[in-house]
């Protein structure tokens, strides 16, 4: 059962009256999810959890403390505030740490990321748009797996200098992956579809995309890896930003120096364009931060000019500003990190990038992704389900996947269309990302992948 208001604020001043400390931060986070899987073209799970969680900070002499507990009655609440203050006097000073956001009378609009549809989905809904997805792929001999997954999440944190904030949000996220029956899965396709509304996600649409991909993937065969020109559709695009995410657009990385972000100069193509926005309803809102802190756009890139970066009260603190509203939980060594990221569309289509491109690659999505230089933003991984070559406007073949190791950064700077429509997608990991797919006018391909690989 989902706590109430009144319930979550009692929890949260049940924690903090019994704090001895200095400064006393209490977060509480709880989850409603159910997840309806399916594997072999069959559903063969459903399964519903629901978990409450407070964590503590406290801050006492420049020493800070953390602990949480799902034990959440009077006892427990006693024992988790307890455990965050012996933890704080067993560590030493950490004055860059030890910093909490002040209240500053603002208050975010609580439920722009909650709808009511997604929080009362059922598991026959769910199913209804699994099996929609299984028909597509079953039409075309394909073997199907994938989830459906609903779920409504609150977030409320208090602390001892006036914080107050809540936010109620929901997510709806259907990803399937399609397997060629008679290849050994050596022809596969993909499609992933994610919001607040689960009405808004087209079962049948995310079925046909993924069948589609992989009836055309059949046969593929090997090409020379080497630099080419690309259209990467919006999976990829997407998994570009969020890794960007995580080594360069955090105000921690910038001051570490392990940014490729020079604020102020031009670090990718002047077409490229690049904010975070937690309250845009467009996208996966989520209007605080774990802090408390009610969020702020942040333009990070724009025109390909380096703008900004994002913050939360520790990074803030230090750099003589104020957060963003883009804190994680404490203790983290990320720091902060945007998580509702967008990217500006262009005026192009699918169809004209492709008629566009005389020799050239059509990627899918990205997979086995990893930094290799986060200063430069060099990421390696491989392409996944569905790679094809392009000759003279046209696709001519499916290719087994490459492997790549390239300076997003570079390659961004070598835009040379977007598409007009965006579509919005879950985060690997986390968050959200509302992005066109991209022609890029080179990519390096450094292998290719063994047929085994590729099946």
């Amino acid at each position: 059962m989902v706590a109430t208001r009144d319930e979550i604020d009692e929890l949260l001043d049940a924690a903090l009256v019994h704090s001895t400390a200095e400064q006393t931060e209490v977060l509480y986070f709880g989850e409603d999810s159910a997840l309806t899987r399916f594997a072999n073209s069959q559903i063969h799970q459903n399964v519903r959890e629901h978990d409450r969680s407070v964590q503590v900070r406290v801050i006492d002499r420049q020493r800070v403390g953390v602990a949480s507990t799902n034990r959440l009655d009077s006892g427990g609440l006693r024992e988790v505030v307890q455990s965050a203050i012996s933890i704080a006097e067993r560590s030493a000073p950490n004055p860059q740490a030890a910093v909490l956001p002040s209240s500053t009378g603002g208050q975010a609009e609580e439920e722009v990321g909650f709808v009511a549809a997604t929080a009362e989905a059922d598991p026959q809904q769910r199913a209804a748009g699994a099996r929609a997805v299984i028909a597509a792929g079953l039409a075309q001999d394909l073997i199907v797996s994938g989830s459906f997954a609903t779920g409504v999440s609150t977030l409320a944190v208090s602390n001892s200098l006036g914080v107050r904030a809540r936010q109620r949000t929901t997510r709806a996220s259907l990803l399937t992956v399609m397997l060629d029956s008679y290849e050994s899965g050596a022809a596969s396709g993909y499609a992933h579809a994610g919001s607040t509304d689960i009405g808004a996600i087209d079962a049948e649409a995310v079925g046909f995309e993924a069948a589609d991909k992989a009836v055309r993937s059949r046969g593929a065969s090997e090409l020379e890896p080497g630099e080419y020109e690309v259209v990467l559709e919006e999976y990829a695009v997407a998994t570009i930003l969020e890794y960007l995410a995580y080594i360069g657009f955090s105000a921690l990385a910038y001051e570490e120096g392990r940014s490729f972000m020079e604020l102020g100069e031009r670090v990718m193509g002047e077409n490229v364009t690049i904010w975070d926005d937690g309250v845009d309803p467009t996208g996966l809102p989520s209007p605080i931060d774990f802090e408390g802190v009610a969020k702020q756009r942040v333009d990070l890139i724009r025109n390909g000019i380096a703008t900004a970066v994002v913050h939360d009260a520790a990074t803030a603190a230090r750099a003589g500003t104020t957060s963003t509203g883009h804190a994680l939980p404490a203790p983290n060594t990320w720091g902060p990190l945007p998580m509702n990221l967008f990217m500006l569309g262009g005026d192009s289509s699918r169809d004209q990038m492709l008629s566009s491109m005389d020799r050239g690659i059509w990627v899918t999505r990205f997979h086995y992704v990893n930094p290799v230089h986060p200063k430069k933003a060099i990421l390696t991984g491989m392409t996944k389900d569905g790679t094809f070559l392009v000759e003279h406007g046209r696709i001519v073949r499916p290719v087994i996947n490459f492997r790549f190791t390239q300076s997003m950064p570079e390659a961004l700077s070598s835009v040379q269309a977007l598409t007009a429509e965006t579509k919005l997608l879950p985060g690997e990991y986390i968050g959200g990302y509302r992005v066109p797919a991209v022609k890029l006018g080179r990519f390096n391909f450094t292998g290719a992948s063994r047929r085994e690989e590729a099946e």
